[in-house]
C-alpha cells in the first residue's frame, strides 16, 4: 500500500508542497522538460478536436439564428471552469489533475472515486478517437471505413502514438504542438478566406433559438470546449506547473473561444443549408474555394482528431499512474523509465486496453460515459478548491481570482445543471461507474490492511 497517503489526506500546507510531492511519489523520477508555449499547445491540442468540424451545423440545427452568440456565451461559461482549474493548478507541482485536488481536499477515497472516473474516460476516449480517425481517413482511402483497414488505421494509430509517449513526454509534446499547427492551419484558412465570400446578413442574423434545445445545445456547445481538465494531470513533467499551467488555461480558452466563434460566424455566412450540412466546414469550403479547398478541411479533420487522441494517450496513462503511486493499483504501474523518465508501463497498459476496446467495439458502452465523468471531474474540482484556497491561497504565486469563492461556486452552479441536463443512460452508466470504483477502492484497502 502506498503508504500514509492512502490512509488520509496529507496536510500540503503544513509540510510543504515539495515535500508532500515527494512522500506521494508525485513527481519522482519525472523530468522536468514542458515549458510554458509547449503546455499552451498541448491544452488547445487537448480541446480543439474533431467536434469543430461538426459543431456549426449542429448548433444551427438546434438554435437556428442564435448560434454565433451561443458559442460565444458558452466559451464565457466554460471559462469559469477553466479559471476554476488554473487556480487549483497553481497550488501544486505534482501530476494528478482534478484526482490530486479532491484527494488533496477530501482524502483518498473521494480522490479515487475522481481519478478512475477520469480515467475511464480517457481510455474510452482513445478508443473512440482512433475509430473516428480511420473514419475520417476513409474519406481518402475508401477501404479504412471498415474490416482490415479500419483495424490498420486504429492500430497504427494508437501503436505510434504508445511509442511516442513512453520515449518522452517532449517529444510527445513535440509531436503535440505539430498537430495543433496541423489542425489550426486549416481552421484559419477558412476564416480568412471564407470572411470574402460571407453572407453577413446571414453570419450575424439575430433571432430566439427553440426553448425546447436549449438544454441539448448547452450540453453540445460546453463539452465542445471540454479536454481542458485534462492538462494538469502530467504536471510532474512541466518546468513550472504552478505558473504555466494557469497561464495555459487562461490563455487556451480565450484562443478557442474567439477561433470557435469565428468559424462559426464564416460557415453561418458561406453556407446556407449549414443546418442539414454533415460535413459542414467542407462543404462551405468548396462553395468558395473548390473541390481541394474541401480536401483541406477533411485532412484537417483527420489531423485535428489523430492530435487529440495523441494529447489522449499522453495524459490518461499520468492519471493511472498518480492511482497507482497512491497505492490503489498495482505498483508497477508507478514506475519511472529509467531512460525515457515516462510512466512507461502506465503508457502501454493504457495503449493495449484502448486497442482492445476500439477492435472490438466495445468502447461505445464506455463513451456514454464521458458527459458523467466529466462533470464528475468538474463538480469534485470546483468542491475542493473551496477548501483548497484557504489552505494554500496564501502561498506566492497562488492565483487570485476575482470575487473570492465567486467564480468556483458559480463553476460549480454550471456543473450541476449541466448534470441534470444529462440522460438518463449517462447517470446510470455514472453510477455503475462509481460503483465499480468504490468496490475496487475497498478490495485495495482489505488487501493492504
Amino acid at each position: 500500500m502506498a503508504p500514509a497517503r492512502a490512509a488520509g489526506r496529507v496536510d500540503v500546507s503544513a509540510r510543504g508542497e515539495h515535500l508532500a510531492a515527494a512522500e506521494s511519489g508525485g513527481g519522482a523520477g519525472f523530468e522536468r522538460v514542458v515549458g510554458r508555449w509547449q503546455i499552451l499547445g498541448l491544452s488547445i491540442n487537448d480541446v480543439v478536436g474533431s467536434g469543430i468540424y461538426l459543431l456549426p451545423a449542429a448548433t444551427a440545427l438546434l438554435l437556428g439564428p442564435a448560434s454565433l452568440w451561443a458559442v460565444l456565451l458558452a466559451g464565457l461559461a466554460v471559462c469559469l471552469l477553466v479559471l476554476t482549474y488554473a487556480q487549483a493548478a497553481s497550488y501544486f507541482d505534482q501530476p494528478g489533475g482534478s484526482y490530486l485536488y479532491a484527494r488533496e481536499a477530501f482524502g483518498p477515497f473521494i480522490g479515487f472515486e475522481v481519478g478512475w472516473m477520469i480515467w475511464l474516460t480517457r481510455v474510452a476516449s482513445a478508443a473512440a478517437l482512433s475509430n473516428g480517425l480511420a473514419a475520417a481517413v476513409a474519406h481518402v482511402w475508401p477501404a479504412a471505413k471498415d474490416g482490415l483497414g479500419q483495424a490498420t488505421v486504429v492500430t497504427v494509430s494508437l501503436v505510434l502514438l504508445t511509442v511516442v509517449n513512453v520515449v518522452g513526454v517532449k517529444a510527445a509534446a513535440r509531436f503535440g504542438i505539430a498537430l495543433v499547427v496541423g489542425k489550426l492551419v486549416p481552421l484559419l484558412l477558412f476564416v480568412l478566406l471564407g470572411a470574402f465570400h460571407a453572407d453577413w446578413s446571414l453570419a450575424l442574423a439575430v433571432g430566439l433559438p427553440p426553448l425546447g434545445n436549449l438544454g441539448e445545445a448547452a450540453l453540445l456547445l460546453l463539452f465542445a470546449y471540454a479536454g481542458f481538465e485534462n492538462i494538469p494531470a502530467a504536471a510532474g513533467e512541466y518546468r513550472n506547473p504552478r505558473r504555466d499551467v494557469p497561464f495555459a488555461l487562461v490563455t487556451m480558452i480565450v484562443v478557442v473561444t474567439l477561433l470557435y466563434a469565428a468559424v462559426q460566424l464564416v460557415a453561418q455566412g458561406t453556407l446556407p443549408g449549414l443546418a442539414q450540412s454533415s460535413t459542414p466546414l467542407a462543404d462551405a469550403a468548396a462553395g468558395f474555394g473548390g473541390a481541394w479547398f474541401a480536401l483541406l478541411l477533411t485532412v484537417g479533420a483527420t489531423v485535428s482528431i489523430l492530435g487529440t487522441t495523441s494529447n489522449t494517450m499522453l495524459l490518461g496513462p499520468r492519471f493511472l499512474y498518480a492511482l497507482a503511486a497512491d497505492g490503489f493499483g498495482p505498483r508497477v504501474l508507478a514506475r519511472i523509465h529509467p531512460r525515457f523518465h515516462t510512466p512507461a508501463v502506465a503508457i502501454v497498459v493504457q495503449g493495449v486496453i484502448a486497442l482492445a476496446l476500439a477492435l472490438s467495439g466495445s468502447f461505445v458502452a464506455l463513451a456514454l460515459l464521458s458527459v458523467v465523468t466529466r462533470l464528475v471531474a468538474y463538480i469534485g474540482t470546483c468542491v475542493a478548491v473551496l477548501v483548497l484556497r484557504r489552505r494554500h491561497g496564501h502561498r506566492p504565486g497562488a492565483l487570485q481570482l476575482p470575487g473570492g469563492a465567486a467564480i468556483p461556486v458559480a463553476a460549480l452552479v454550471l456543473s450541476l445543471g449541466l448534470l441534470a441536463s444529462a440522460s438518463l443512460a449517462n447517470l446510470a452508466a455514472g453510477a455503475v461507474a462509481m460503483l465499480v470504483g468504490a468496490g475496487i477502492y475497498l478490495v485495495q484497502r482489505r488487501a493492504a490492511g
